[in-house]
This record gives C-alpha cells, sequence and structure tokens, in this order.
C-alpha cells in the first residue's frame, strides 16, 4: 500500500510541475488548461509525459516540451521524457472552463463547447471578450497565432482575437 500510494504521490508531483508550464504564445494558460497535457506517467523513477498538439504544425510544441522537462527536472525527476501523441487529434473542447475564463479576461474570444456552438448561415457568431456584444465581424481568418482569427467588434470598434475551434 505505501509503494502504491508513492508512486500516487510521485505521479501527482510530476503531473503539477507539467501542469504548470504555460504556452509560450498565450502566457495566461497552461498547458492544462489547454487540454495540451494529455498523460503524465511514472514507472520506476521515471516519467513519461505525453502531450498532443493544437494542431500538427504548432510551432510551439518543441519550447513546450522543453519546458516540461526542465519543470520536472526542477522536481527532482532525471531525464524525464516527453511525446507528442498525435490521435486524437487535440479539440477545443479540452481546454478547461478556467482557461477559456482566463482567455477571455486577456482579450481572446475564447471557442465554445461542442455544446453550445451555434451557427448562422454557417457562421458562428462570436462574442467580443471586451464589451460582450455578439455585433462582431471576421477581418482574418488567422490572427497574431495560426490557431486564431482576427474579428473587430461593431459595438466597441476594438479588434480581438478569437480562439479558432477545431
Amino acid at each position: 500500500m505505501v509503494a502504491l500510494q508513492d508512486k500516487s504521490d510521485l505521479r501527482q508531483r510530476a503531473w503539477n510541475a507539467a501542469a504548470s508550464v504555460v504556452d509560450p504564445e498565450i502566457p495566461v494558460l497552461t498547458i492544462a488548461d489547454l487540454g495540451v497535457l494529455r498523460e503524465v506517467a511514472v514507472n520506476d523513477g521515471h516519467v513519461e509525459v505525453a502531450i498532443t498538439p493544437t494542431y500538427s504544425g504548432c510551432p510551439a510544441m518543441n519550447m513546450i516540451a522543453l519546458e516540461i522537462e526542465l519543470a520536472l527536472e526542477r522536481e527532482g525527476f532525471r531525464k524525464p521524457k516527453v511525446r507528442t501523441v498525435l490521435s486524437p487529434a487535440w479539440t477545443t473542447d479540452w481546454m478547461s472552463e478556467e482557461g477559456r475564463q482566463k482567455l477571455k479576461a486577456y482579450g481572446v474570444a475564447p471557442p465554445e463547447p461542442a455544446s453550445s456552438r451555434r451557427a448562422l448561415f454557417g457562421v458562428q457568431q462570436i462574442k467580443c471578450p471586451q464589451c460582450g456584444s455578439e455585433n462582431t465581424e471576421l477581418l482574418s481568418e488567422f490572427g497574431s497565432t495560426s490557431c486564431k482569427a482576427l474579428w473587430r467588434c461593431r459595438s466597441c470598434r476594438e479588434p480581438f482575437d478569437y480562439f479558432k475551434c477545431h
């Protein structure tokens, strides 16, 4: 029983260390908030972390993997392994509610969960993260990063990024 508890404690310590890593493109979000952190396993004292990129060409994944390794090493885990898992593909439904709220507070319109997505003639109405208005327009399918689109609010006239649904 003690060995089982120790393994559980080690896994939780490793999870907490990995989960604290922030997304280099959206620094208010951790990889746990994003749902990029998929699994943490501890076997014979060795840690292996599985991550799934927001899309297969995400340039931030190498930096995220390095930051995970460093966070684990700071916690005393030697030679941690980080592997990338492409299947199942990441979806915005894996984002935590806390992560969605952090995005909104940061000024980025968060994606809606699949169960609440609505569309009008194939175009989703996006709420402005500044004023909450749905009177918004798409300016560009590509925003400051590949996973965001650039929108503008017609009410407050502010531009904003929208974290695209996947």
